[in-house]
């Protein structure tokens, strides 16, 4: 009998034990989470406010995170390691108003394009510089984001000896204001906070290339890949996508 009871208590004992162990089990409860990357430092796309990370593209990935059930883990890095970082696994997914081309889809998978923008050119207000033709006159150095592809047009159309490189573009409009360099190429919206913070530039009528918008993601978890952008697909058929760039950007 006292072998019987033993026995018994054994299998309780053991029986609370799993059931323990199956509702703390670390699987169950660990949240989804997707790692992004950008550089904070496009406004208004992706820029530091009271040291949060805000912007366009910050909000976009967020309401995707949340239709999904994911928790957004950010990376602050150099706009020319964003698709490095993409493409060898590091982070799932890349943005910072990024133009989908050619080229950068050998290495990622772009998602649906979600906005669409200008190239445009920043020059000082009293700059002899009129119109695109100017920029390959002799000595004139253009300032551009480094591997943006305001870098990429420009380099194959005015050749090295024109291009000064910065690793953002405050970087390179601080140069243009210090008369470094005599103008700089940048997406249209940028170029708009840029000039609204420092006077004594404009920007050009004439826009230099017109580009779309995409995230970019690894061709390597297409089950993921298929998830987000079938999210962000909803997101702009509802609207929501486009009131967050109305947000941030306002119609003249």
């Amino acid at each position: 009998m006292k072998k019987t009871i033993s026995l018994l208590l054994c299998l309780a004992i053991c029986a609370v034990g799993f059931a323990g162990c199956k509702s703390t089990d670390p699987g169950e409860d660990t949240p989804k989470v997707l790692k992004v990357a950008t550089n904070v430092a496009f406004p208004p796309y992706e820029y530091y406010e009271n040291e949060k990370a805000v912007g366009i593209d910050i909000e976009i990935v967020q309401a995707i995170c949340d239709k999904l059930g994911y928790t957004m883990e950010l990376s602050d890095m150099e706009f020319g390691s964003i698709i490095t970082a993409v493409a060898t696994g590091k982070v799932d997914l890349g943005f910072g108003a990024i133009t989908i081309t050619e080229e950068r889809a050998k290495s990622v998978h772009f998602t649906t394009s979600y906005s669409t923008g200008i190239q445009s050119i920043i020059v000082k207000e009293d700059s002899p510089i009129t119109g695109v033709d100017d920029l390959a006159a002799e000595g004139i150095k253009i300032g551009v984001q480094q591997d943006t592809t305001g870098d990429i047009y420009a380099t194959d159309e005015f050749g090295e000896d024109h291009m000064a490189r910065f690793n953002n573009g405050a970087d390179a409009v601080q140069a243009l204001v210090t008369g470094k360099i005599d103008c700089v190429i940048i997406d249209n919206s940028p170029a708009e906070t840029y000039v609204a913070q420092n006077q004594g530039l404009k920007i050009l009528p004439t826009a230099y290339a017109e580009e779309s918008y995409g995230f970019e993601m690894s061709y390597d978890n297409e089950a993921l890949y298929n998830e987000v952008n079938g999210a962000l697909e909803a997101l702009i058929s509802d609207g929501t996508v486009q009131s967050i760039i109305d947000k941030y950007i306002h119609a003249n």
